[in-house]
C-alpha cells in the first residue's frame, strides 16, 4: 500500500518550517485572502515562494487553502490570489467554491484541485460526483466512520484527505450558519465567531450544548486506508504544530503512542479528548462544562488554605507554568502562572511527580474548595523541547529560470535573454586558454544576486576563443538583468454563458408537509418543491398537480442508497423536476432529460459558480440565504441561469451528527423532539431527529420588503422543518406574497454591503 502522507497546518511561516522538521509530508496554509482561517496570520507571496522553495528542496508538498465563498465583485482579487499560488509553484489548491474550481480548471491547469471539507463530502456519492466535476481529491468530513471512510477511499482515481487530529465543529463543515446569520461573520468565509461554544441556557441546565471535544485518532490512523492524514491547527502555533506532527510522525513510523509526547500536546493546547464518530455514535464528543484550553491533568486539591492550595502532583511542575482549576459555576477554569511553590516547608523551583506541592495562589483567585481538578495548562520544559532548524531568508526563495545566450566578437560582447540583450563594446584579444572563458562567463552569469532570476542554460558563442575580463561580464550580467522586464501573469475569468434576467418573476412554495399547503390557492403558486425524505408517502404527491411539482433530495444523507429505489419510481412515474442540495445528488439522479435545480446550500454566490452548476448540469440555482441584498441582485441580473430568492424561511443554522438529547441511545425513540434553547436573550429551536441535530433561531428569515429589489426568476417561501398549521402558513404566504414582511422576522446578512 502506498505510503499514506502526513498533512500539517501552517497558519505562518514559523508553523510550517516546524511541520516539516518534524515529520510532515505536506503542509497546507492560507494567503492573505480567502482562506477560511481568516484570522490566522497566512502568506504573503514572499513568505509562499520562500516556503514553496524550501518544501519543494525537500520533497515535500505545499497545498494553498482557498477555500472560502467569493461573491460577485470579487473576482478579480481571487484571480490575483490564484495567479501567486501558480506563480510559487503550489502543489494543490483547497477550495469550496464551486466557481473557484472552475477558474482553476480553465486557466491554472497546473495547479490540482483539492475539495476542501467546506463542502460537505459525507458519502460516496459526492465524493464520485466532485471527481466527475474536476477534483482530484476530497476531504471527507470529520463526522464520518471507519466503514464509511473505506467505503470513500476505495473509489479508483480519487485521492482521499481525511482529518486525525484537532478541532471539531458542532455543524457538519460547510453547512453551518450560525456565526453568518447571528453574528453578521460567516464560517463559509472564514470568520467564524464559534458562537457554538458559547452557553446556553436548556433543558437540562445552563450548559454548553455544542462545545465540541477535540478529535484525537492516535494509532487509529492506521486502520485509515486514505491518501492523507490531516492535522487541524491553522490558528495554533508552531510549537503546536510541531508537537502534534512529531507525535503522528512516529506513530506512522511504526514506533507507536508516546504518553509522554501526547502528555506534552495535552499541556501546549488541548481540550479534551476524543475519537469522535471514528467506532460509531458517541455522545460524549462534547464538554458541556467548560470551553478552551484545559491542559494535562496534573491532580486534585486536597486542601485549602489562605492564599494556597495543596496537592499532590502527578506530573512535574515548576515555577512559571501555567495552572488551571475548574471551578463550578464558570464558563472557563481559572487560569495563573505559578510563582512560588513549596515542598516540605521550603520554596522549591519544582515539584517532582508524586511529591505534595503547597501552590501560592494570586490575589483575586475565587473560591476554590476540595477535590477539584488541577491542570497542567502549559510547561517551559514542554516550550523549549521543540526547536526546529530555519533557513537563511532568502535562501530559498523560487526564482524565474533564464536561458542566456553570449556572443563575444572582436569589438563588442552581447548578452541575451528572455527577448531582451545588452552589448558591451572594447577590443578583445585571443584567449591562452579558451575553456577557462565559458567558466568564466557561466560563473559571471549564475551570480543573480536579489534579481528574481536564476540562471537556467547558457550557450556561449566564441568562435575565435577571445577572452573577456571577468568584471566586464560582471557588468553585462548586471546590465542584461536589469533589463529585463518580469511582467506578472494578467489572467481573465472565464466566459460565462448569457446572462439570463427574468422579465416576470414566478412563485415556489418549499415544504416536507404538504398538509401545510391546505389553505393556500394553488392557483397562485407557480411551483411547489416538495423535500423528499425516507419516511415520505410519494402517494400523497397525486394530490397536487404533476407540472407544478419539484422533488428535493435532502443536502445531507448517510445512507443514499436508501433513496435510490424511491427515486427510480418517482422518475418512472414521470417526476422530471428535481433539485439536489449537495453534490451527492448529482450521483442519484440521471445526467439528462430531468430539470435539475441547485438549492442554496451548494452556495451559488458568483457567475463562474453558476456558470459551473449549467455545465453540471443545472437548469436553475438558488441564491444563498447568507448572501447580501446588492450580491444577490448581481447574480440575477447577470448569471447564465434563471435564479430563485428565498424569502420566507426557518434557516438551518447547522445541521449536526450529534445527538443533543440526554437520554441514552439504546432507549432513544428516534422521532422528532424539539428543544428550547437561550442565549444571551435570544431563542433558538433544536430539532433533534434519527440522531441528527439541527438548530433555528426564534425568529424566521423575511426578505419580503427587500425582494423587489432583486429581479429573481422566482421566489421562494419555505415551510420546512418548524411545524406550520395551514392557516398560519397561508398568512405568511399572503403577507410575503404582497412583498410585505413578517412581524418579528431577521434579515441575516441582506443589507451587509458584503461585508460577512
Amino acid at each position: 500500500m502506498k505510503k499514506k502522507e502526513l498533512l500539517a497546518p501552517a497558519g505562518d511561516l514559523e508553523a510550517g518550517y516546524a511541520a516539516l522538521f518534524y515529520g510532515a509530508d505536506a503542509v497546507y496554509l492560507g494567503l492573505k485572502r480567502f482562506s477560511a482561517r481568516a484570522t490566522a496570520a497566512n502568506f504573503d507571496e514572499g513568505e509562499l515562494n520562500e516556503f514553496v522553495g524550501f518544501a519543494h528542496a525537500r520533497g515535500k508538498k505545499v497545498y494553498a487553502a482557498v477555500n472560502t465563498l467569493v461573491e460577485e465583485d470579487e473576482l478579480p482579487e481571487l484571480l490575483k490570489s490564484l495567479d501567486i499560488c501558480s506563480r510559487c509553484r503550489v502543489d494543490a489548491v483547497i477550495l469550496q467554491d464551486l466557481g473557484a474550481a472552475r477558474i482553476v480548471r480553465e486557466k491554472y491547469p497546473e495547479l490540482e484541485l483539492h475539495a476542501s471539507t467546506q463542502m460537505a463530502v459525507h458519502n460516496k456519492e459526492g465524493a464520485l460526483a466532485l471527481k466527475k466535476l474536476g477534483f482530484s481529491r476530497v476531504v471527507l468530513a470529520r463526522e464520518l466512520s471507519l466503514a464509511e471512510i473505506k467505503d470513500i477511499a476505495s473509489i479508483p482515481g480519487l485521492e482521499t484527505e481525511a482529518f486525525i487530529h484537532g478541532a471539531l465543529c458542532y455543524s457538519y463543515s460547510g453547512m453551518c450558519l450560525f456565526s453568518s446569520l447571528e453574528c453578521g461573520r460567516s464560517a463559509n468565509r472564514g470568520k467564524c465567531l464559534y458562537p457554538c461554544r458559547a452557553e446556553f441556557e436548556g433543558e437540562n441546565g445552563d450548559r454548553h450544548y455544542f462545545s465540541m471535544k477535540d478529535m484525537a485518532l492516535k494509532d487509529d490512523v492506521l486502520k485509515m486506508p486514505v491518501t492523507s492524514l490531516k492535522i487541524e491547527g491553522r490558528k495554533k502555533n508552531a510549537l503546536y504544530v510541531a508537537a502534534v506532527t512529531d507525535y503522528y510522525r512516529r506513530i506512522l513510523d511504526g514506533k507507536g503512542c508516546d504518553t509522554a509526547r501526547e502528555e506534552n500536546i495535552k499541556q501546549i493546547f488541548s481540550r479534551p479528548w476524543s475519537e469522535f464518530h471514528l467506532h460509531g455514535k458517541d455522545k460524549t464528543v462534547v464538554e458541556p462544562d467548560f470551553v478552551g484550553h484545559r491542559g494535562l491533568p496534573a491532580g486534585r486539591i486536597e486542601q485549602v488554605f489562605k492564599g494556597r492550595i495543596s496537592l499532590h502532583v502527578r506530573h512535574d511542575v515548576a515555577r512559571h507554568d501555567g495552572i488551571q482549576i475548574d471551578v463550578p459555576g464558570e464558563e472557563r477554569p481559572f487560569g495563573f502562572s505559578l510563582q512560588n511553590m513549596q515542598v516540605g516547608g521550603k520554596n522549591v523551583f519544582e515539584a517532582k511527580a508524586g511529591q505534595e506541592a503547597v501552590i501560592m495562589l494570586p490575589p483575586k483567585a475565587p473560591k476554590l474548595e476540595k477535590g477539584l481538578p488541577v491542570y497542567l495548562a502549559s510547561s517551559g520544559r514542554v516550550k523549549g523541547a521543540y526547536g526546529y532548524d530555519r533557513p537563511k531568508p532568502g535562501e530559498f526563495r523560487q526564482r524565474l529560470p533564464l536561458d542566456v545566450r553570449v556572443t563575444i566578437g572582436a569589438d563588442k560582447v552581447t548578452a541575451a535573454a528572455a527577448g531582451f540583450s545588452v552589448e558591451l563594446a572594447g577590443e578583445f584579444l585571443p584567449a591562452k586558454d579558451a575553456a577557462k572563458v565559458e567558466d568564466a562567463v557561466r560563473g559571471a552569469f549564475a551570480k543573480t544576486g536579489d534579481t528574481p532570476f536564476e540562471l537556467a542554460a547558457l550557450a556561449l558563442e566564441n568562435p575565435d576563443g577571445l577572452f573577456v575580463p571577468v568584471s566586464l561580464l560582471n557588468a553585462l550580467r548586471r546590465d542584461l538583468y536589469a533589463e529585463i522586464k518580469t511582467e506578472e501573469k494578467t489572467t481573465v475569468l472565464p466566459p460565462t454563458g448569457r446572462s439570463f434576467a427574468a422579465e416576470k418573476s414566478g412563485w415556489i412554495i418549499r415544504t416536507d408537509d404538504l398538509d401545510t399547503l391546505a389553505a393556500i390557492d394553488l392557483n397562485e403558486v407557480d411551483e411547489v418543491t416538495v423535500l423528499l425524505s425516507p419516511e415520505f408517502d410519494a402517494e400523497r404527491l397525486k394530490t397536487l398537480p404533476k407540472n407544478k411539482l419539484r422533488l428535493a433530495l435532502p443536502a445531507l444523507e448517510r445512507a443514499p442508497a436508501k433513496y435510490a429505489e424511491p427515486v427510480r419510481r418517482l422518475l418512472e412515474g414521470g417526476f422530471r423536476k428535481w433539485e439536489i442540495g449537495n453534490w451527492w445528488g448529482l450521483e442519484m439522479l440521471p445526467a439528462n432529460g430531468i430539470d435539475l435545480s441547485f438549492d442554496g446550500s451548494l452556495y451559488m454566490l458568483n457567475t463562474q459558480a453558476v456558470q459551473a452548476a449549467k455545465d453540471a448540469g443545472a437548469g436553475r440555482i438558488t441564491l444563498s440565504v447568507e448572501d447580501c441584498l446588492n450580491n444577490m441582485r448581481a447574480l440575477a441580473e447577470n448569471a447564465p441561469l434563471p435564479a430563485v430568492m428565498p424569502v420566507y424561511q426557518d434557516a438551518p443554522l447547522f445541521t449536526s451528527a450529534v445527538c443533543i438529547r440526554a437520554n441514552p441511545c439504546k432507549s432513544c425513540p428516534r422521532g422528532e423532539k424539539w428543544l428550547k434553547l437561550r442565549h444571551e436573550g435570544r431563542e433558538y429551536l433544536a430539532l433533534s431527529k434519527n440522531c441528527q441535530t439541527m438548530l433555528f433561531a426564534g425568529r424566521p428569515l423575511c426578505f419580503a420588503a427587500e425582494a423587489e429589489k432583486v429581479p429573481a426568476a422566482f421566489y421562494r417561501v419555505d415551510f420546512v422543518y418548524r411545524r406550520y398549521s395551514p392557516e398560519a402558513a397561508a398568512s405568511v404566504w399572503k403577507k410575503v406574497r404582497a412583498f410585505e414582511d413578517v412581524p418579528g422576522c431577521a434579515k441575516g446578512n441582506l443589507v451587509s454591503g458584503g461585508n460577512f
